[in-house]
């Protein structure tokens, strides 16, 4: 078909999940030229989820989460050396071991790393750990088969409260520290986070909230426990530090291109933009690296740490990448994540943070099986359940047709809940100890964007 690009060098750099589905898609639209795949990790693809959950529980070994391939790719696979440049001009990929890839179309999909302990020297201690790779789990695993006395779990976000999770179920001792009020806010806001403090606590944690870890303390190269803001001190041989991730755009720095700590700006066809606004053809982008604007969000810039953003993202930058323009289409998916913490199912449509109202549209807190229903500005943005899935998919049309808020009662099994909206309590990100699963990081949507003329 006329202006289809089936041919050429294609250079995906990122060897995860996005990278691979993207791999996969090249393949079935019928792309036949060069394919290079670039991963800084060894392994081939492997699956993320079950690191914090099935791998700590000891059910599952971390080198035995690989991703299934749902065709072959035909790719040359360059794992274990990461990226270090992009030339744009000469359109060249530069390598740790200074070998230099060429191509006419470049898939960015360079994910996230754990944020580390900002404090070298501490970070360094025997027992102080990050969660985010298959060997990081490995690690974190052997530790726990050890039979820890404490484990120290720093940040409550989604991962610091499944490792917090899969800890108490082996039986650990476990304390958390959040630096905000309650432990899933920065994602799920106040009204779910006081659950999820609740929660925690009924199931043995010494939950910690609105303090912060100042100090890891050890001794010969180990550590033995951490000092808090508040002046209080524990005993504790492992120190998982959950504080959120950080977008690895750091090779893009002299790219040209609208990247940086938040990630690399793309319109809603994956397409990335250059550092002055405007939309490169060459240049795509795709997973959690990315940040991508949403009509569903009032065009909010939106950047997603999601499973199935990754894979839908992944499917649309890589027929753009492929189609004339005529045939592109746009990445419209409605964001959707799901957790498994201390006995509960916590699934999610939408954006939750997005949101200045709350409503429980069914069940209850104190029975812990609910849907909980967001709104901004007087309609429906987001749903959260609670060991009540089946529901989401009725909330999900809701979202995508901008339904009103609240949602009219009957349209689900009984609408029991509580019926009766409060604010949504979402906490600015600067009092949280750990990255929103979710960020907003266009203008706030409340706000009106001031134009400085200068004669």
């Amino acid at each position: 078909m006329s202006g289809e690009r089936r041919d050429g060098r294609i250079v995906i750099v990122g060897a995860s999940l996005a990278g691979l589905r993207a791999a996969e898609t090249l393949r079935e639209e019928g792309f036949a030229g060069s394919l290079t795949l670039v991963g800084d990790e060894p392994q081939r693809p492997y699956d993320r989820p079950p690191l914090s959950k099935q791998v700590l529980l000891g059910r599952v070994r971390a080198q035995d989460v690989g991703l299934p391939g749902r065709r072959e790719v035909d790719a040359e696979w360059r794992l274990g050396v990461a990226a270090v440049g992009l030339d744009p001009i000469e359109k060249r990929v530069l390598l740790a071991d200074g070998e230099q890839l060429s191509f006419d179309r470049l898939l960015i999909a360079t994910g996230t790393r754990a944020r580390p302990w900002p404090n070298p020297e501490e970070a360094a201690l025997d027992g102080v750990m990050t969660l985010r790779t298959a060997d990081d789990a490995a690690r974190l695993a052997e530790r726990l088969d050890a039979g820890p006395r404490r484990v120290l779990v720093i940040g409550a976000g989604f991962t610091g409260s499944e490792i917090a999770s899969a800890c108490r179920e082996r039986g650990f001792e476990v304390t958390v520290a959040e630096r905000g009020p309650s432990p899933l806010v920065g994602a799920l806001g106040g009204a779910l986070g006081s659950l999820a403090a609740t929660l925690q606590r009924a199931h043995g944690v010494d939950l910690r909230c609105g303090v912060t870890v100042t100090a890891l303390k050890g001794s010969k190269g180990r550590l033995t426990g951490a000092e808090f803001s508040d002046g209080s001190r524990i005993e504790a041989d492992i120190a998982v530090v959950a504080l959120g991730a950080v977008r690895n755009t750091e090779w893009l720095a002299d790219a040209g291109l609208a990247a940086g700590p938040r990630g690399v700006a793309c319109d809603a066809g994956c397409r990335a933009f250059n550092m002055y606004g405007i939309v490169t053809d060459d240049v795509f982008v795709a997973g959690d690296v990315a940040r991508f604007p949403h009509p569903l969000f009032e065009y909010q810039i939106l950047a997603l740490e999601h499973w199935g953003n990754a894979v839908a993202q992944a499917e649309v930058a890589a027929h753009n990448m492929v189609s004339p323009g005529p045939r592109r289409r746009p990445h419209l998916t409605v964001p959707a994540f799901w957790s498994s913490q201390f006995g509960l199912n916590i699934k999610s449509v939408g954006v939750p943070t997005f949101s200045d109202q709350v409503v429980i549209a069914q069940g209850s807190l104190r029975e812990r099986r609910l849907v909980a229903v967001y709104g901004y500005r007087g309609r429906v943005t987001a749903a959260v359940s609670v060991n009540r899935a089946k529901w989401l998919e009725h909330y999900q049309g809701l979202i995508e047709t901008a339904a009103p808020f609240p949602p009219a009662p009957g349209a689900s099994d009984p609408p029991n809940g509580s019926g009766v909206p409060v604010p949504s309590d979402v906490p600015s990100p600067q009092t949280l100890s750990h990255g929103p699963t979710v960020a907003l990081t266009g203008h706030l949507p409340d706000r009106r964007l001031t134009l400085v003329r200068h004669d």
